[in-house]
């Protein structure tokens, strides 16, 4: 079993840029692919973007040329830099690794406002 510990979220004004930080901890050497999701308020969580563990990276439509995420193997760490906020990225973000896709970390609150 592994544990998710995120950080770094704040409250940020529109433009503005935040990096997330997500410290695996456990079975990490069963991490094939690390993700980051979202839940903002009122809506279910979704998810945002993916790294394996070779380094490949996808990104969901509505942050795709603005969020940015990476993996630092040595660190057990994946990360998430968010540049260019918008209100609607406010949520609370979370990380999550697979195979222990039920494994989820108290995740950090991002608040985009003016």
């Amino acid at each position: 079993q592994v544990q998710l510990v995120e950080s770094g979220g704040a409250l940020v004004q529109p433009g503005g840029s935040l990096r997330l930080s997500c410290v695996a901890s456990g079975a990490v050497f069963g991490i094939t692919y690390m993700a980051w999701y979202r839940q903002g308020p009122g809506k279910q969580r979704e998810w945002v973007a993916g790294i394996t563990r070779h380094g490949v990276t996808a990104y969901a439509e509505a942050v795709k040329g603005r969020f940015t995420i990476s993996r630092d193997s040595a660190k057990n760490t994946a990360y998430l830099q968010m540049i260019s906020l918008k209100p609607e990225d406010t949520a609370v973000y979370y990380c999550n690794a697979s195979p222990y896709a039920n494994v989820w970390g108290q995740g950090t609150q991002v608040t985009v406002s003016s």
